[in-house]
């Protein structure tokens, strides 16, 4: 099975990246649950406004989003999920392949 997972980001003042979102999900895995993990995309915070750095009074909105696809070993969701909710840090999942894996 296959989802796709938005993570929440922290930003720095110039809209980088301060930590790897997914860094919370991984200790919350056991070995095996995550066949493949690939980066889709990454949103800037709101407050990036048009410019290059957070303006002062919008440092509490230095939040973006990263967006990850997982592809999940067989009969072995409910582990995904139950660390998804244990990592804090994920805002949204969804299911984008239910497919089985080909013998």
């Amino acid at each position: 099975m296959r989802y796709r997972v938005m993570f929440m980001e922290r930003t720095g003042a110039g809209g980088q990246p301060s930590e790897d979102p997914t860094e919370y999900l991984i200790p919350e895995l056991e070995e095996g649950v995550v066949k493949e993990a690939l980066f889709i995309e990454r949103d800037q915070p709101a407050a990036m406004h048009s410019e290059e750095r957070l303006e002062e009074d919008d440092d509490f909105l230095s939040v973006g989003s990263e967006v990850w696809d997982y592809d999940i070993a067989d009969g072995r969701e409910k582990e995904f999920l139950d660390a998804l909710a244990n990592s804090q840090m994920v805002l949204d999942y969804e299911v984008i392949d239910e497919s089985p894996e080909p013998d």
